[in-house]
């Protein structure tokens, strides 16, 4: 198998470039998710078939439960819902910065953890809580300093918006797997990402939000692009190879995906943000690596057990994406970003 860091990197390099590429598509929001969305399960899919008809020796992935598979699907409504307000908050703040504000989440999935699960937070959260709610508060202007964006308090609660979506939908997922002992990542994002594509179609339809520019070849092709490298690839590289790092190298790797979304949009979108932003931006990824390393200085990260997938291990935590793992705080420390994270894929 291939070494996890240049794997690692290359993941978090595909799911930097979302905001970007959502910004050159120039589609309305609803229409962005959607198209991510429906881009990305046809690839999916034909990934479960060759799952199916080629099983890797050793592993044999559990089956999701009617529940589970109905759970994923639900959890895709918050991350169409992510997905979609993130759209929004970049076009308020700017990708760079509308990428790093999502990754509140972290403090976000550790209490609902420990509100819903009982799971008591690592005292590590203590400390960066308040070094990421102050660089936030830089980030968005609050503090009387002239800053870039068309609106940048509202870029702000929108990012805040989106890390409580994207929390949500992690959380789901993961409830979701755990009845079914380890099945396929692939057949989990498969179901979440369905999930997440009737979602946003609906509320395109309802809130007449399916658009896109004068240019629509170009557009198309940078929303297939979208949902190839953040929806698929960026997802499943970052699966394989964050299990396989050791602990405070995964702490430095989630650190290159909102920096580098904030230096793809100084090159590509011209964006600048002001000093004082990106000294809030340096305070937010320091709470980050603050939180996540607190959560994984146990020891460094395992090697897959014998029978275990060699996509299952670490859930990256942006937008963007992402299988079983542990305990919700103890598993969940990587950052897209949505998915977020993707998207806010994690958002992104």
């Amino acid at each position: 198998m291939p070494k996890p860091l240049p794997l690692a990197l290359a993941g978090t390099a595909f799911i930097s470039s979302s905001a970007v590429v959502m910004q050159l598509a120039g589609a309305s929001a609803s229409l962005t998710a959607f198209a991510r969305c429906a881009f990305a399960l046809p690839v999916l899919g034909a990934l479960m078939i060759l799952e199916r008809r080629r099983p890797v020796p050793g592993y044999s992935p559990g089956a999701l439960t009617s529940r589970g598979r109905w759970l994923a699907r639900i959890s895709g409504v918050f991350l169409a819902a992510d997905l979609i307000v993130w759209s929004h908050s970049i076009a308020a703040i700017g990708a760079g910065l509308g990428t790093v504000i999502p990754n509140l989440q972290v403090l976000v999935v550790a209490l609902l953890g420990w509100l819903v699960l009982g799971e008591r937070p690592h005292r590590s959260l203590l400390f960066a809580a308040p070094v990421m709610l102050a660089g936030l508060a830089l980030v968005g202007g609050l503090t009387g300093a002239h800053v870039y964006g068309a609106d940048p308090a509202a870029g702000v609660a929108e990012g805040a918006a989106v890390a409580v979506l994207y929390s949500l939908y992690i959380f789901i997922l993961r409830q979701a797997t755990a009845s079914a002992g380890q099945p396929s990542p692939v057949a989990v994002l498969f179901e979440a990402t369905l999930g997440a594509g009737v979602t946003s179609a609906v509320l395109g339809v309802v809130l007449r939000d399916f658009r896109l520019p004068a240019d629509v070849w170009p557009a198309l092709g940078w929303l297939i692009m979208l949902a190839l490298t953040s929806q698929v690839l960026g997802w499943l590289l970052i699966t394989v190879s964050m299990a396989r790092l050791p602990a405070w190298m995964v702490g430095v790797v989630l650190l290159v995906q909102p920096a580098g979304s904030v230096a793809l949009g100084y090159l590509v979108l011209g964006e600048r943000p002001a000093g004082i932003q990106l000294l809030g931006v340096g305070l937010m990824l320091a709470g980050v690596l603050v939180a996540v390393r607190g959560r994984t200085a146990r020891g460094p990260a395992q090697e897959l057990a014998p029978g275990a997938s060699p996509l299952s291990g670490v859930a990256p935590a942006e937008h963007e994406d992402h299988p079983p793992g542990g305990g919700i705080i103890e598993g969940n420390v990587a950052v897209e970003v949505t998915i977020a994270s993707s998207d806010g894929e994690a958002a992104g």
